[in-house]
């Protein structure tokens, strides 16, 4: 098989218009060298083997997970690395939008057409090195997709096809989809928003996440407004 090709608003933003790559469009800004620190930290994280596969969530919807999985997957693919980024968000994709894949074969398809070969599902980018698997159709039962065998034999590929396989999953709370590829993968990072998560969000999701025995690499704190330097920017990075 190769390999190419207060109450809670909703936001549906990313979904229509795609999110900000700012490590593309800002590649000397510091919101950038935050991604590369992050990304830093991950590689380090693993001392004794190399992670071949992530997943970024977050606890609830509109906490920046999608924006933060599309910018990192940049930051790795500059390392030369040849990167995959795959939207395993099957209710609420971004990466149609965010890479301008009009009517996108995805994961979906693959996971349900029998003769689909996996390559018309990968999509070059503008990125060297990065490739990316958009969604596909919605379909009606995402958990069982996510949870089958072939999804379990496609991360597998993936992981002998790519140096780095980054899933954009979706969150923790609001479906079991994110738990269960947590147990595929080789590490979980949770995109936490400042002035937006509750902290018993938080603890609930890394509870959900432990409880099938997937690892938490560390978390991402995402929108901090640093007063003090006037700074209003992205990321930071925290083991768990």
């Amino acid at each position: 098989m190769a390999f190419w090709n207060k109450k809670k608003h909703l936001e549906t933003n990313s979904m229509y218009n795609g999110v900000s790559l700012i490590t593309v469009s800002s590649p000397k800004s510091v919101n950038t060298e935050q991604f590369n620190t992050i990304r830093t930290n991950i590689e380090f994280s693993s001392v004794d083997e190399e992670r071949k596969s992530l997943m970024f969530t977050s606890s609830v919807a509109s906490e920046g997970k999608s924006t933060v999985a599309a910018n990192m997957a940049v930051s790795f693919a500059r390392q030369e690395k040849k990167v995959l980024l795959v939207d395993a968000d099957l209710r609420r994709p971004t990466i149609n939008a965010t890479f301008s894949i009009q009517n996108p074969v995805g994961l979906t398809n693959f996971l349900t057409e029998k003769n689909l070969n996996i390559n018309d599902a990968i999509y070059r980018t503008s990125v060297d090195n990065l490739f990316v698997m958009p969604s596909g159709p919605t379909p009606p039962n995402p958990s069982e997709l996510i949870s089958s065998k072939k999804m379990a034999r496609l991360v597998e590929a993936l992981d002998n096809a790519f140096d780095l396989v980054i899933y954009d999953a979706p969150p923790v709370l609001s479906v079991t989809d994110a738990q269960i590829l947590s147990t595929k993968v080789d590490g979980t990072v949770l995109v936490v928003r400042e002035n937006k998560t509750e902290k018993a969000s938080v603890k609930q999701a890394v509870k959900l996440i432990k409880h099938v025995n997937g690892e938490i690499v560390g978390v991402v704190l995402n929108d901090v407004h640093r007063s003090a330097s006037g700074y209003y920017g992205y990321y930071g990075y925290g083991n768990d």
